[in-house]
């Protein structure tokens, strides 16, 4: 199947054109050429807008009114990555939020069933806490906090069919607990954290090698005392960002990046079931959340997610950032692609990856979506024509 994307921009590791022809077979890229004069099987006019890599979120709560801790099962995952992918989301992690040892195996094993079923878009899953900081734990449940054990330790490092991301305050883990969960394939990440730099850099050299919503729920960066975002910014590791207008002042965010740069920062959306839905509450752990202006937050003023999606993320970094869409798409795609080691496989428009792609228009709004080569979501059916 050749795919001709033409009289937009076309977002490819070396660079942005204006057209190519994309060949892809079964799912997988073989070839990016300059768009030929022969007919194609597809020909896309992107009427000015971007065709850019698909998404990788590695942090997603829920969508389409589905909240992963509420159910989790095939359907569920499903359910959250159609919603995702209406804006350009081809690659998640369904993220498990504070919760207990049995639901944490279940829900990691209702992933391994996703993944073998063919779910599109799953590629693994996010547990985020209960092994995290009671002074920085947010909405997350006090009463659900613990510390890792090693009948949880066996769980996270058994085989898995993907990705297992694990969120925990490096203070409260042993370093030798990280060492085993990094030489189980397990990505660390420290988040909802009250680690000292010394602290966090211990982490780090036991294999750590993420901050989860850098500056949210992390001991922040002081003069004397770097703290857990000190660290971040004095190390190799990735960190995710938040950029809604609401979790980070625009400064923040262009701070980080200029410290870090695009290939280290990757957004995220730490979404919430409102996320494709016009819901103006849900329930967290029987917590009433309300989603007002776009914002989910608890009575008490804590914020609770995000009702973020990622082509919102792309935009409002753009603005806040001035950096050019390629670059701000490689935070969304390349970074955290390279995060998960899934760098071969998605991430970019390139041979060999899979064929998952977002159509942007000019304003970056969602136009389309493909995951394996094949459509899943247009916001015009008709807007495909064959070639002449």
């Amino acid at each position: 199947m050749i795919y001709r994307f033409q009289n937009g921009w076309v977002a490819l590791p070396d660079g942005a054109v204006g057209a190519a022809d994309i060949a892809v077979t079964d799912g997988v890229v073989t070839a990016v050429t300059s768009a030929g004069t022969e007919p194609a099987d597809q020909a896309i006019d992107l009427e000015g807008g971007w065709l850019l890599p698909g998404f990788v979120d590695t942090q997603v709560n829920g969508g389409g009114g589905v909240l992963f801790n509420d159910q989790v099962d095939v359907d569920a995952i499903a359910a959250i990555g159609a919603a995702h992918a209406r804006f350009g989301t081809t690659a998640f992690l369904p993220t498990l939020i504070s919760n207990t040892p049995a639901q944490i195996a279940a829900a990691m094993a209702a992933v391994d069933t996703a993944i073998e079923s063919g779910v599109p878009g799953v590629i693994g899953i996010h547990i985020e806490g209960p092994f995290i900081n009671e002074v920085k734990r947010g909405i997350h449940e006090a009463h659900r906090i613990r510390r890792l054990d090693a009948d949880t330790l066996a769980t996270l490092t058994a085989p898995h069919r993907g990705r297992v991301m694990l969120t925990l305050a490096p203070e409260l883990c042993d370093d030798e607990d990280i060492r085993t969960l990094v030489s189980h394939g397990v990505i660390v990440s420290a988040g909802h954290s009250d680690a000292t730099y010394e602290e966090a850099q211990r982490a780090i050299a036991a294999g750590l090698s993420g901050f989860t919503h850098l500056f949210n729920a992390m001991s922040p960066l002081h003069h004397r005392e770097p703290g857990a975002v000190g660290a971040a910014f004095d190390s190799d590791t990735y960190c995710g960002l938040i950029v809604d207008d609401v979790h980070l002042h625009p400064a923040v965010v262009r701070l980080a990046v200029n410290a870090k740069g695009i290939d280290r920062i990757m957004l995220v959306t730490d979404a919430m079931p409102s996320v494709g839905t016009d819901d103006s509450e849900f329930t967290l752990q029987g917590k009433r959340i309300a989603v007002k202006d776009g914002v989910c937050i608890f009575e008490d003023g804590t914020l609770a997610g995000t009702h973020l999606d990622m082509a919102s993320a792309l935009r409002k970094t753009v603005e806040v950032t001035g950096l050019p869409v390629p670059d701000v798409s490689a935070m969304a795609s390349a970074t955290p692609a390279a995060f998960l080691s899934l760098q071969d496989r998605i991430g970019a428009i390139a041979s060999g990856r899979r064929a998952d792609w977002a159509w942007l228009d000019a304003a970056l709004m969602p136009r389309a979506t493909w995951i394996d080569g094949a459509q899943v979501f247009a916001s015009t059916p008709t807007f495909i024509q064959a070639a002449p």
